[in-house]
């Protein structure tokens, strides 16, 4: 074994703590991508890494960017970000973090990309969405969701056989008429076919519901503005978003402590502000 000198020593000893400073520092830019934490669960809930790795989720455990949540069946599931936001997904529902960087110090590297696959799912802003609304996005099949400052749910009805086959009887006549339909009549009609039938299926599509603050819902098709208490119904990029008259039957309802927001506040009810508004591109 040949002998080592002190001069070779100290060459170990310098490589080993560089090793370790960049371990350290690949971890600290591990930890920096932390999105957020599992605040209420109700089920089982899955993470996928973009490696392929899957993690079973509990409460407290930690969201980071790249991860694609999957609840089951009869899984609600709440994550605080960083920037106190909160999104809820309801069962049934892939949702991906694409993208999720907030410091309190650096407004200039915002970001907060989701991808809404399928399922649905309600959406609180926070400081990230309040000072940088153009750096906040959620994709989803039929349009992409921007916001800012507000509160709203989105719910997605796949084109499934069996979705397809209930409504069948109800609407065919219907989708026949609307594509002879003018223009200024159409939007009635693509109303109309987005209403449950009567055997409670709805169309496939994106729909939205605003509890706080303005939507403007916006696709190749066309643009349209809904208030508070409103529900809106695009079935994809090539139709207008509607304006419903009324409930479509959005399933949104978790249990009762997924009702209450954990974000701490400094004001004693839980008032919203008018003035802010949600963009759907």
């Amino acid at each position: 074994m040949p002998q080592l000198n002190n001069s070779d020593v100290v060459r170990a000893l310098f490589k080993g703590l560089l090793l370790l400073a960049l371990g350290g520092m690949a971890s600290a830019a591990w930890a920096a991508q932390v999105a957020g934490t599992i605040v209420q669960l109700s089920g089982p809930l899955l993470a996928k890494k973009a490696g392929g790795v899957v993690r079973i989720l509990s409460l407290r455990s930690e969201i980071e960017s790249g991860d694609t949540l999957v609840t089951e069946k009869n899984t609600y599931a709440m994550v605080k970000f960083i920037d106190n936001s909160e999104i809820t997904l309801k069962p049934g529902t892939t949702f991906k973090v694409e993208n999720f960087s907030y410091d309190a110090g650096k407004p200039d590297a915002d970001s907060a990309s989701f991808n809404l696959v399928r399922g649905g799912l309600r959406s609180v802003t926070g400081l990230l969405g309040k000072r940088n609304k153009e750096k906040f996005a959620m994709k989803t099949p039929s349009a992409t969701i921007g916001i800012r400052g507000t509160t709203f749910i989105a719910d997605i009805v796949e084109p499934s056989e069996e979705a397809l086959a209930s409504r069948l009887a109800y609407n065919l006549a219907s989708t026949a008429a609307l594509d002879q339909l003018a223009a200024p009549l159409r939007p009635l009609m693509l109303a109309q076919l987005a209403l449950p039938s009567p055997t409670g299926a709805r169309a496939p599509g994106l729909y939205v519901q605003v509890i706080d603050g303005l939507i403007h819902v916006t696709n190749p098709a066309g643009t349209s503005n809904f208030s508070p208490g409103q529900f809106g119904y695009t079935p994809n990029f090539r139709q207008p978003p509607v304006l419903l008259p009324v409930n479509p039957g959005i399933p949104f309802t978790p249990p009762p402590a997924f009702n209450q927001s954990t974000g701490s506040s400094t004001s004693s009810g839980p008032s919203k502000s008018n003035t802010v508004d949600c963009e759907v591109r």
